[in-house]
């Protein structure tokens, strides 16, 4: 087998699912590669604009990335996530209202969302018009979502799925704070198959799905490319041995006398 080099493109190298799989990749003589630098495949463990920017020119330089830039960019759109599950027949939390928040009435008791995912963004419940209010106060211009709350017990099933390898985990909803942070759970049949079914439905072989119990079954309420996967047992395997067969594939597809691609100044953009 042919040495790999692997670039990541992460806001935090460093990540342990991050680490173990550098790891595991080095002890079978491949190398990883700070993002900018020429490489066989591009890990894509971000979604900054400026990551996405990044790695679109690895993608248009013939570089493999992993998950796509379209993919991973599609993910932050919540509105376009609950549409497109819907169209694959996926269970999916509903939207009751969407638009600026301050522009939106309060309709009874709603989980409210910015509708763009990314860090810090607004997550939060109001049960009363004094709570809407608070939120109002604070993010006015915000674009969310509303959807109705899903009655559970406080924890939100946690699935991550890596080239269709199922982790799972149970973890305090962050709407209902209080008692262990995390607690380990094995995901039946109809959850598994509703992971694996998303993966198919949003073009992603690394990411992670958030469930809920439901009075018809387990409904989905986010979907995230490329999470980050802690206290997973096997989870970095997965990942390295995923890198490399979709490396390798990519190297196979070009021409031998060619090599891998030649991105140049690619970070400096």
């Amino acid at each position: 087998m042919r040495a790999l080099r692997i670039a990541v493109l992460a806001r935090d190298p460093d990540h342990p699912l991050l680490a173990a799989t550098r790891e595991l990749l080095a002890a079978d003589g491949h190398s990883t590669v700070p993002a900018g630098q020429d490489a066989d495949l591009l890990l894509l463990k971000a979604r900054s604009a400026a990551a996405l920017q990044l790695a679109r020119r690895y993608e248009q330089a013939g570089t493999a990335v992993l998950n796509s830039v379209a993919a991973t960019a599609f993910c932050q759109d919540r509105t376009a996530m609950e549409q497109r599950a819907r169209r694959a027949g996926l269970p999916f939390a509903p939207t009751v209202a969407d638009g600026p928040l301050g522009e939106l009435g309060w309709t009874g008791p709603v989980v409210v969302k910015s509708r763009h995912s990314r860090r810090e963004d607004l997550v939060a419940r109001a049960d009363t018009p004094e709570q809407w209010q608070a939120l109002i106060d604070r993010w006015a211009p915000e674009p969310v979502i509303t959807q109705r709350p899903i009655a559970g017990d406080g924890w939100d099933r946690k699935l991550w799925v890596v080239d269709g390898q199922v982790f799972a985990e149970q973890r305090r909803s962050e709407l209902h704070p209080g008692g262990p942070a995390r607690r380990p759970w094995t995901p039946g049949p109809e959850e598994r198959a509703l992971a694996l079914a998303a993966g198919a439905a949003f073009g992603l072989e690394v990411y992670g799905i958030d469930l809920l119990p439901g009075p018809d079954g387990p409904i989905a309420v986010d979907v995230n490319a490329f999470p980050g996967i802690r206290h997973q047992p096997g989870a970095p395997e997965a990942l390295a041995a995923l890198a490399v067969r979709v490396a390798m594939a990519a190297a196979d597809g070009r021409d031998a006398d060619v090599g891998p691609p030649r991105l140049g100044s690619l970070a400096r953009g």
